[in-house]
């Protein structure tokens, strides 16, 4: 298997020219992004060594064309998307997967197993309920706040699948199910976004992307899953992975589980997915009237037949298969009577003991039938491994009409239930995006999504002032990445060792509403010591000696020159994760609280960042500084790029520093903390109240 990243953009000149009407249009350029996949199999033991390649773009690429001349008017906004899909839906029904191109490099014989590929598994997604949605719906200007009108879009290769729309409610409940079948995990996603329908144009409410490589590993998933690209926001998914069987001797258990019924014997959970390889026909009637009763003449034969011209011809047959509500078309082949197909069809089958497979053969050219074949899926059932290839005769055709299938029952099957009750065990099918994310997108692009959210109470803390929608937005950011395996932890006071850690003595600090960290605070000293940086930035505390002496005179003042005593520095949130898939730490300030005033108006605050032993400017993250406040909330997410066995021997530099002009005299440090990164928790999640200092040392109060 090899995987191409195919980013074409080129300057593709195409003019068309129309002398009698004196018009042209044409192609400027075009521009095709996407993952495309060769598949070389089978392998064989002489050369070429490869029996043939089969390839297929994983999702669907992203296409945009510049049109000239008279197209220009497809560019028109809401023309240039409907003529833009119609192109994609084109490519998509030759090569995105399951739709594939084979290129046969040896006799036919040896591609059978190529042509007939089986899904490895079926994804049954329950989109069950989303929580906290922005309100995105606005009365009299903005100035009152409404709610929104959420549904949900789910892609997944080929399929699309849209919810119902709740209507003015920011805690939709859907209770839907979709299923999908799924022939490679491998580079595949789940992608699920959230919008609010309006009458112009849908809002964004949020997204998710959903690792199937992952998830085949869980084999089912319920929890929650924290919006991505939004500041609130919680969707609960259940996941599950079916296997495929290839024996019936488990499908009165899967029935059972699905409640199947036989007055819903159409609807309803899917027990069975069939597979048909539609090959060839043999013999098809020319005169399509010979072999079809009065009721299936259609009107253009009548017409034909009044007028006295020629009916028999070659007709243009397609396949029609139906099973249930679903039905699906083979393409054309004009102007034959033994017509070559080649393609593929997936029907999910609710109740196979009691459902049929309907096939009709079609002449488009003479719009009617050629012949029909009922085929009761119990039939599969009994066949050896549930497949059957034949050639079945066709009814009400010609006495020697056959068509040529290949078909295939697969019982679908939960190999592992492990009954998890939601949020138990946060999951890692999750993919993880970066902080640095692009605009919101629109109801027809795909995005990607961060982390699981958190099923325990927020970190008791004092905020006096901020906005309303901060509150909101640090509310969420504080929950989304703790897990509830270290909920305990982070939240419980601890006797000595957390005393001072907190750097509150023998007071606990359950008791002062702080909660302890097994992320350990070290010195600067650690790695300091290690050897010299090159190019450190100005602007940090690292190569500015003087900042902490400047830091320690400011509280002498404040203490009215008292000594050297622990005037405390206030705290800092941080939740820290990192990300063994991408190779990234995840470091996201939520908020400071009871910071020192550096002036009389109170502190201008921001939040610097570094990743010890890395000093050079490049390698700093800072966020914005908010004006006045002594309780500043950021909830911004900064990311390192760092292997996870690097960790032993980096520190986090966290300095909260008072914002000012390149000349100003108020700019300043006002505490920091150095972050040890070593502990085990870290690919979890944590989250933590940090308390500040002059050197980033935990400071013991003297008894």
């Amino acid at each position: 298997i090899m995987d191409l990243q195919i980013s074409f953009v080129g300057n593709t000149e195409i003019d068309v020219n129309i002398k009698k009407y004196y018009c042209t249009a044409g192609i400027k350029s075009i521009q095709l992004h996407g993952v495309l996949r060769v598949v070389m199999e089978p392998l064989l033991g002489d050369m070429p060594l490869i029996g043939a390649l089969s390839v297929f773009f994983l999702k669907r690429p992203m296409l945009d064309i510049n049109w000239t001349g008279l197209t220009n008017m497809l560019d028109i906004p809401g023309v240039n998307g409907l003529c833009d899909s119609l192109l994609q839906d084109i490519i998509y029904s030759y090569l995105v997967l399951p739709n594939r191109l084979n290129i046969p490099l040896v006799a036919e014989e040896q591609l059978s197993k190529l042509r007939f590929p089986i899904p490895k598994a079926v994804l049954r997604i329950h989109l069950i309920e989303a929580q906290d949605l922005l309100s995105k719906d606005k009365i009299l200007g903005g100035l009152i706040k409404g709610k929104s009108d959420p549904y949900g879009v789910l892609k997944l290769g080929t399929e699309l699948f849209k919810s119902k729309v709740i209507k003015e409610n920011v805690n939709p409940k859907w209770n839907e199910v979709y299923e999908s079948v799924i022939y490679s995990s491998t580079g595949q996603n789940l992608e699920v976004e959230l919008f609010d329908e309006d009458t112009d144009k849908d809002d964004f409410l949020g997204s998710l992307v959903m690792n199937l490589d992952e998830l085949k590993k869980e084999q089912k998933v319920d929890e929650w899953f924290v919006l991505d690209d939004v500041a609130s926001g919680k969707l609960h998914l259940k996941l599950e992975w079916l296997s495929l069987l290839s024996t019936p001797e488990k499908l009165n258990q899967v029935l059972a589980d699905i409640k199947a019924d036989r007055g819903l014997a159409n609807d309803g959970l899917s027990s069975a997915v069939l597979i048909i390889f539609l090959d060839s026909a043999r013999s098809l009637p020319s005169n399509p009237l010979e072999f079809n009763p009065p009721g299936l003449k259609k009107a253009s034969v009548r017409k034909a037949i009044k007028s006295g011209k020629k009916v028999t011809s070659e007709p243009s047959p397609f396949v029609q298969f139906t099973v249930g509500h679903k039905t699906s078309m083979s393409k054309t082949k004009y102007k034959t009577n033994e017509p070559l197909w080649e393609e593929t069809f997936t029907f999910l089958i609710h109740n196979p003991k009691i459902q049929d497979l309907e096939i009709e053969v079609k002449d488009e050219k003479h719009e009617c039938s050629l012949g029909t074949i009922t085929l009761p899926l119990s039939r599969l059932l009994e066949a050896e491994n549930m497949t059957l290839s034949q050639r079945f005769p066709i009814k009400n055709s010609g006495p020697n009409c056959t068509l040529k299938m290949k078909m295939a029952l697969r019982v679908l099957h939960l190999g592992k239930d492990t009954s998890v009750p939601p949020n138990s065990t946060p999951s890692s099918v999750q993919v993880r995006k970066s902080s640095s994310s692009n605009a919101p997108p629109q109801p027809s692009v795909s995005s990607e999504s961060p982390r699981p959210p958190s099923t325990v109470s927020e970190v008791p803390r004092s905020t006096p002032a901020p906005a309303q929608d901060k509150l909101n937005r640090k509310k969420e950011a504080e929950e989304f990445v703790k897990s509830p395996g270290i909920s305990d932890q982070t939240q419980r006071g601890g006797g000595k060792e957390g005393g001072a850690a907190g750097g509150m003595g023998g007071q606990s600090l359950a008791e002062t509403g702080r909660s302890t960290s097994n992320l350990n605070i070290l010195g600067s000293q650690l790695y300091l010591a290690g050897g010299k940086e090159s190019t450190p930035s100005i602007a940090s505390d690292i190569s500015n000696p003087y900042a902490a002496q400047e830091l320690q005179q400011r509280l002498q003042q404040l203490q009215n020159g008292s000594g050297p005593g622990h005037l405390p520095l206030g705290e800092i949130q941080l939740t820290l994760r990192h990300s063994s898939q991408r190779n990234k730490l995840i470091v996201v300030v939520h908020s400071c609280r009871n910071l020192i005033a550096f002036t009389d108006h109170g502190s201008d605050p921001y939040v610097r960042l570094y990743l010890l032993p890395d000093k050079r400017r490049s390698g700093r993250r800072k966020t914005s500084t908010i004006k006045k406040t002594l309780n500043p909330v950021y909830d911004t997410t900064f990311e390192f790029n760092v292997p996870i066995m690097e960790l032993q021997r980096r520190t986090l530099d966290v300095a909260v520093k008072n914002g000012g002009s390149l000349l100003s005299k108020n700019k300043g440090l006002l505490g920091k903390v150095l972050v040890n990164l070593t502990h085990d928790d870290i690919t979890k999640g944590w989250t933590s109240w940090f308390d500040l200092s002059e050197d980033g040392q935990p400071k013991l109060l003297q008894v």
